[in-house]
């Protein structure tokens, strides 16, 4: 095989940018498959914890309905990769439902492999027992409480599961928690291409357009020789410039030149990235060496606690000027409110937090902030974060009216400083969590953290 082609469908499915034209267009270049992302820790850690997705139904079933019937009517596979978002268990078997959807609605029949990545808490007990779980840079404490109190912990995929999954026939792999490149890189690899060429292409594709000048609704294009690939786009008002490739080449990494893998690393350092006649990118250069160790990166979502919070608007010139000693005595006035009320073991900082954020000062970046004149209004968002939802919602309602009323000097009489954006004021937002690991574990074997079915679905 002298040359491969391929899109990426969409960088995130469900994100409402793939349309059918640009998926046509491509169709008549004969692609040999069709992969898409599906799933982000740029969302943060909820998805992972509880288990939703960070798209609803409809929207994935959009975007999944149109790379669903032109694959299967070029008779090519379409690879899914971190489906639901976090790629739990769960959320395989979700798209699996909405794919099944789809091809019972457009009469096709597609030999479907479902992927998993979710870890069992025994399994990663046993790796660390064995010091096969490893921490990377900066790394949060992981021990074997946190393991249990973790909600769900994925394993981060490379090609490996993903060809076995081609290999036994998949038209379609619905797979758990993926590298991103992985998804573009897997069928390349198995025929043959050059690694450094696969895994190059898969990370500048999975994005989906924002490897162009200027991101928009559309699919990203590569044709695949042995020496280099060629980027191109399909879709109105998108480009690619060598500038552009170059760019997300270097997007999302500590290291401009080396991305580690499952498998080893993509080396860019003499990547060339040339303009081509026909408005593409040529890439050459790119290299892959493998690692001394297999890893598999970890992703685990621990349970902090349940929140409430209260928004309002201030716009009264005193009260800003006098913003931080307000908020200070606000803070003490809610405190002293929370031990007479609900009890003196209640701690704040132990037992709740609360946290009042200042959007239209120091909101964003805090105490990095350069510009330090005071605004016209500011938003504040009071959030408080307890060990049960009643507990942080009772702060909350407690909060509601120091924040309202408590009094500044140069003000006398009833007053009011806050205009509350909802009624009633709080909030409850549930359950919260946070990222618990930064860590690869070391598998006995490349494919033992990685379960897979054959299904049968339209």
């Amino acid at each position: 095989m002298e040359e491969i082609r391929f899109i990426a469908g969409s960088g995130g499915l469900g994100g409402g940018k793939v349309l059918a034209e640009p998926v046509e267009e491509a169709l008549r270049h004969n692609l040999h498959f069709i992969a898409a992302d599906a799933g982000t820790t740029d969302a943060g850690p909820y998805s992972l914890g509880s288990g939703r997705s960070n798209y609803p139904r409809e929207a994935v079933k959009a975007d999944l309905s149109i790379l669903l019937v032109a694959a299967s009517r070029a008779g090519i596979p379409l690879l899914i990769g971190s489906s639901g978002t976090a790629g739990l268990d769960q959320h395989v078997d979700w798209v699996i439902d909405i794919a099944n959807e789809i091809a019972i609605e457009n009469n096709i029949k597609v030999r479907t492999a479902a992927v998993y990545s979710e870890q069992t808490k025994e399994y990663l007990l046993g790796l660390m027992k064995d010091k096969r779980i490893r921490a990377l840079d900066p790394a949060p404490h992981l021990d074997e409480q946190v393991i249990r109190d973790t909600e769900h912990v994925v394993g981060m995929m490379g090609v490996e599961p993903l060809q076995r999954a081609i290999e036994g026939g998949a038209q379609l792999v619905i797979g758990g928690r993926c590298s991103d490149a992985a998804l573009y890189a897997a069928i390349p690899i198995m025929k043959g291409f050059p690694e450094g060429l696969a895994w190059h292409a898969g990370k500048v594709m999975e994005c989906g357009t924002q490897v162009c000048v200027k991101a928009g609704r559309g699919v990203v294009y590569a044709s695949m020789s042995h020496d280099s690939f060629t980027l191109r786009v399909f879709g109105k008002n998108l480009e690619v410039s060598p500038q552009s490739v170059a760019a997300h080449s270097f997007y999302e990494n500590g290291d401009p030149y080396i991305h580690v893998e499952s498998s080893g690393s993509m080396d860019l350092e003499q990547c060339r990235y040339e303009a081509t006649n026909d408005g593409g990118v040529k890439v050459s250069g790119s290299a892959f060496t493998h690692g001394d160790a297999y890893t598999v990166k970890l992703e685990g979502a621990v349970c902090v606690g349940y929140q409430s919070v209260c928004i309002g608007g201030m716009r009264d010139p005193f009260f800003i000027r006098h913003i931080d000693i307000w908020l200070a005595e606000v803070r003490a006035n809610i405190e002293n409110s929370v031990s007479a009320i609900l009890g003196r073991h209640l701690k704040s900082g132990e037992d709740y937090h609360l946290v009042i954020h200042q959007y239209g000062r120091n909101a964003v970046m805090g105490a990095k902030e350069l510009e330090t004149t005071l605004p016209r209004e500011i938003c504040l968002v009071l959030e408080v974060t307890a060990k049960t939802q009643e507990i942080a919602t009772k702060i909350a309602e407690i909060s509601r009216q120091p924040m309202l009323h408590h009094p500044i000097p140069e003000w006398s009489g009833s007053i009011t400083s806050i205009a509350y954006l909802h009624n009633p004021v709080p909030l409850d937002r549930g359950a919260v969590y946070r990222f618990a690991y930064n860590h690869v574990a070391v598998p006995r074997t490349k494919e033992e953290m990685f379960r897979m079915k054959f299904v049968d679905i339209g």
